[in-house]
């Protein structure tokens, strides 16, 4: 007899077998083709179809107890779905197998392509993420990943002082001075490449140098930071103009509208010490509290020790770092250094009291602030890595890295 190919089989017959008595695998399948025969025209004659291979091998199974046997019967078919199903219905008008009553009951018609389909579908789907998980990043992370090399090598250290600076501080008559190499690193990626960075809360000699020779416009946070940043720095540099991120803002966050906008109004270093000077005299006028005489000991201040890292945990550290620039997003590890999660920055303090102790490190795109500091601190936290810190070294345990560092 011929044999169908499981490959070309479009359809499978499942079909169950009772039989009141014993009888042996030949005989049910000799009462199948026999019984038959005859019965649906020349065209369906089962012979005539497992001999041309559009009925492959009739299989049977025949367990025997008490007496009595009972089975399964598979027909494969690459016949099409009217003519199966005539072929599968022949089955249930054998009565008889031997000497014994028998009966059949086709159970179903199992369509060979669905379960290919189902498996080609799973099978993609593995295979899917494997691709995203190990190999290739998408055009935007390539986009991403170029647009980022391109600004950080545009980044240079300027002056006796190492600052974070555009290319164009000494060809441009104007500069812009910024808080940190985060607020330059945005200025460059909207086309700004005059911007330089004081890189910490005092003013360093390399910008009240070029204050005496270049235009200067102060670009500050729209946070009492940045009021305090602009107060030290008029006092010392020969600052020109003053611009400000809009309120609750820091330069290093707002899009290339909000920027271009806060540099169009820029206003006179006199008229910006006329407003710091009357918010300094609205607080002079508040009510004066005496402080009692009795002399209070201030706590030592302790100094914690920079841990070293190790050059793998850097390297990973990086990585992630420059995927995550102009995203405001973290990333929040485990000592294994697989990412938990991602999250917003605004949203970091509270992910990291709800994890409690399980974060080993968290890479972010933005500035480590203390009260972030202390909050990692109090849930063991053991790396904050960031693009720029406010946090001095000594003052927390938590390891703090900036690109600098890495």
């Amino acid at each position: 007899m011929g044999k169908i190919s499981p490959v070309s089989a479009k359809y499978i017959v499942n079909a169950s077998i009772d039989i009141e008595g014993v009888v042996d695998k030949p005989d049910v399948i000799g009462a199948i083709f026999g019984q038959t025969e005859g019965l649906l025209g020349s065209d369906l004659e089962l012979r005539e179809l497992q001999r041309s291979g559009r009925i492959g091998r009739i299989e049977v199974n025949v367990d025997t107890r008490s007496g009595k046997s009972q089975g399964t019967i598979v027909v494969p078919s690459s016949l099409d779905k009217a003519e199966t199903s005539i072929v599968a219905a022949a089955l249930e008008i054998i009565q008889r197998i031997g000497p014994c009553n028998a009966k059949i009951k086709v159970n179903n018609i199992e369509d060979v392509r669905v379960s290919k389909r189902h498996f080609v579908i799973e099978r993609a789907k593995e295979l899917l993420k494997q691709l995203m998980d190990s190999v290739l990043p998408d055009s935007q992370e390539l986009a991403d990943e170029v647009s980022y090399s391109v600004r950080v090598m545009e980044v240079r250290e300027y002056g006796n002082d190492r600052l974070p600076a555009g290319p164009a501080i000494d060809e441009s008559d104007e500069i812009v001075v910024v808080e940190g190499r985060a607020d330059v690193l945005n200025l460059l990626k909207h086309g700004i490449k005059n911007g330089i960075a004081l890189n910490g809360t005092s003013v360093p000699q390399t910008i009240i140098d070029l204050s005496r020779k270049k235009v200067i416009t102060a670009f500050v946070d729209g946070d009492r930071g940045g009021i305090l940043i602009l107060k030290e720095l008029t006092g010392v540099a020969d600052i020109d103009y003053v611009a400000k991120a809009p309120d609750g803002k820091e330069v290093e966050e707002i899009t290339k509208k909000e920027i271009h906008k806060a540099l169009r109004g820029r206003i006179s270093v006199e008229q910006a010490k006329l407003e710091l000077g009357r918010e300094t005299a609205e607080e002079t006028r508040r009510p004066f509290i005496r402080p009692t005489t009795v002399p209070i000991r201030s706590p030592p201040i302790v100094r914690f020790a920079k841990k070293s890292v190790p050059d793998e945990e850097k390297k990973v550290f990086k990585g992630m770092l420059e995927n995550l620039v102009g995203t405001r997003g973290a990333h929040v590890l485990d000592e294994k250094l697989n990412i938990l999660g991602k999250v917003p920055i605004s949203e970091l303090p509270t992910t990291i009291k709800s994890l409690n102790k399980g974060v080993y490190a968290i890479v972010f795109d933005g500035i480590i602030e203390r009260e972030l500091a202390k909050t990692a601190e109090a849930s063991n936290v053991k790396y904050l890595v960031a693009m720029d810190s406010r946090v001095r070294d000594g003052e927390t345990t938590v390891n703090i890295l900036t690109v600098n560092d890495l």
